[in-house]
């Protein structure tokens, strides 16, 4: 049965706690937060998307960007060579926030009330596994519906040219207009993209451009407005996950301290928040076929207590 979404005028939900919080709509001790949306019905329907048959890898290699961003650390691989025998094994060593990332409910608290989804705290990341993504793991991961909302080709067919590499918001007004161009309709347990071309721009960057872009944290990126109209159309969306190819899904730096999506999607509402998908090539196949919506997979590594991770996403159109 299908959990009655409350309105956005009701958060909090609880009322002692942080803004906007959406705890205990699934129970106390919940700690899938809107993945709780994808249910057997949803993922049938979503089988119902496959029309074509293709299959579209939605990550970006892990030894990219070049020059990670916030000092993390470099991707390593290593091939260690079973000699004689023609055997190898490999160890590979990466931050799981480089890269294509689903952002777990660990990573992102309220900055003032010092807590994370469900009230969990910072102690609760080091003595137990407690909504680490593992969970998700355990739970069949993120499996259902996607949409993909063309922000890059919407933009060009407007003549506009926006800075990705800059502080460029996307609003919701311009969401709704990709929308209606592009003949979507949403459905709740959606799992949402949207493709701004961050990702080829920062791949596209060289050198000394590369080091500089990611020298200055946080540096200025394309991404969705933050805002209260903003939380309020994902609210109502009733989507169960978000995701994008920039660098942080909204805007940066954060131009809300009120109504940061991270806070509230990620420590409020329990909503997985995906960052630098390669969402190009499903770009250009959605753009060919006119066809907006796939079925998406992505099983998340199963760390427990985990932080973030590599998606491992394919979309199937």
């Amino acid at each position: 049965m299908t959990q009655q979404t409350p309105p956005f005028s009701s958060l909090p939900l609880k009322k002692d706690g942080p803004r906007g919080n959406a705890w205990g709509l699934y129970g106390p001790t919940d700690e899938l937060g809107m993945l709780n949306r994808l249910t057997p019905q949803t993922t049938l329907s979503a089988t119902k998307e496959i029309v074509h048959g293709i299959r579209i890898c939605t990550d970006w290699a892990l030894d990219q960007p070049k020059v990670p961003g916030f000092g993390r650390a470099k991707f390593e691989h290593t091939i260690q060579h079973k000699e004689p025998r023609s055997v190898n094994d490999d160890t590979v060593m990466f931050n799981t926030q480089s890269s294509s990332q689903w952002d777990g409910f660990r990573h992102f608290g309220y900055q003032d009330h010092k807590v994370f989804f469900n009230g969990c705290k910072q102690e609760d990341m080091h003595n137990s596994n407690r909504i680490g993504t593992h969970v998700w793991v355990e739970n069949g991961g993120v499996v259902g519906r996607g949409v993909l909302l063309d922000y890059k080709g919407w933009a060009e067919s407007q003549g506009l040219k926006p800075a990705v590499l800059d502080t460029t918001e996307i609003t919701v007004q311009e969401l709704d207009a990709i929308a209606a161009a592009q003949g979507v309709t949403f459905q709740p347990g959606d799992i949402l993209f949207v493709h701004s071309g961050f990702v080829k721009a920062l791949e596209a960057l060289e050198g000394g451009d590369a080091k500089n872009y990611a020298a200055n944290p946080p540096p200025k990126a394309i991404g969705v407005k933050s805002g209260e109209e903003t939380m309020k159309w994902i609210w109502e969306k009733q989507f169960a996950a978000v995701a994008g190819d920039m660098l942080a899904f909204e805007a940066l730096p954060f131009q809300s301290n009120t109504h940061w999506l991270h806070e509230w999607l990620l420590a409020g509402w329990g909503m997985p928040i995906g960052e630098l998908f390669d969402l190009e090539k499903l770009a250009t196949e959605c753009r060919r076929l006119n066809k907006w919506s796939f079925f998406f997979s992505s099983v998340p590594l199963k760390v427990p207590g985990g932080v973030a991770s590599p998606p491992n996403g394919v979309a199937i159109l």
